[in-house]
């Protein structure tokens, strides 16, 4: 199986917080044609694709608050972005926020999910590393409350066959996280799609927000090399509802290098060309995890979850 194929990140600027979702829709579906008319066959979106990224504020109706959440993919609005998938022979990653119904009580994730070019799903991630509060904090002009609006994903960190390849999911804050791609990459990952809505002022303190951007490909360029896997980083950027929002959409090999950048802060596609057979190299190499890695002395990862006295 021919193991090269053309990879798109669709990057989105602002949607703005009356922004209907077919409207939004409709934007990914111009994205997607104009991927496909360069040849891509895996489209990779943002984050929250469908709306504002509404934990900026401090939403305390329940109605209010469920508006901004699928209670079924595909539903009525975004249907038509399935059925142009299917028509075009794309596939696509999409980020939402999931809403469902479980022993009678309501859940919530940060959800995406991974299209085939049949646009039928071949797999789901709900995001596990949640920043920010569960609860609004005093004197920020804007909130980040994925805490209290989103539980922690409970599905791990699966790779499902596609592609070519075995194909994984991130959101947003996990590409700060070395066991979210270790975990990938024990499962042999070709390739990660990420989708991340990331605001500039995102902890408060100035030398940390101040190297935003560096950190934002920091993070995907480290965990591309150490688990030799390409990285699809995509992003909702601009400034949305007053908050700035960083962009730079990155498509990134397995050597760590970034092979596309987006050079805006609007909806632009950007591609590639990936070799999933480079990953190989690097597994067969300096990533050889079976000749190389010690499981053994590595038991404080799992065994303690925040920073403690030396053992």
């Amino acid at each position: 199986m021919d193991r090269q194929f053309i990879v798109a990140a669709a990057q989105m600027g602002p949607i703005a917080k009356e922004e209907p979702r077919r409207s939004c829709v409709a934007r990914l579906i111009a994205m997607l044609r104009e991927a496909h008319s360069r040849g891509a066959k895996l489209v990779v979106f943002p984050e929250l694709a469908l709306t504002t990224f509404f934990p900026r504020w401090m939403i305390e109706d329940p109605e209010e608050l469920a508006a901004w959440f699928e209670t079924e993919i595909p539903g009525p609005a975004t249907q038509p972005l399935f059925a142009a998938a299917a028509d075009l022979g794309v596939g696509f990653y999409l980020g939402y926020a999931e809403r469902i119904e479980e022993d009678g009580q309501a859940r919530h994730f940060n959800t995406s999910i991974l299209v085939g070019p049949d646009g039928k799903i071949l797999g789901k991630y709900r995001k596990v590393h949640l920043p920010g509060h569960d609860a609004a904090q005093p004197g920020r002009a804007f909130q980040h409350l994925e805490k209290r609006y989103f539980e922690p994903g409970n599905l791990g960190f699966p790779v499902f066959e596609g592609f070519g390849g075995r194909i994984g999911m991130m959101i947003c804050n996990d590409r700060r996280w070395p066991e979210a791609y270790r975990v990938m990459g024990l499962q042999g990952v070709d390739l990660i799609a990420l989708g991340y809505n990331t605001p500039i002022e995102h902890t408060g303190h100035g030398d940390i927000d101040g190297l935003t951007q560096f950190h934002n490909h920091l993070s995907m360029q480290a965990g591309a090399y150490q688990n030799a896997t390409w990285i699809v980083g995509t992003a909702k950027c601009g400034r949305e509802e007053g908050s700035m929002m960083v962009g730079q959409s990155a498509i990134i090999a397995p050597s760590g290098e970034i092979i596309a950048m987006a050079a805006t802060l609007e909806d632009e596609v950007i591609t590639a060309r990936v070799d999933l057979d480079m990953g190989t190299r690097y597994r067969e190499t300096i990533f050889d995890f079976a000749r190389h890695r010690e499981p053994g002395s590595y038991n404080l990862i799992v065994n303690r979850k925040g920073a403690g006295d030396p053992i």
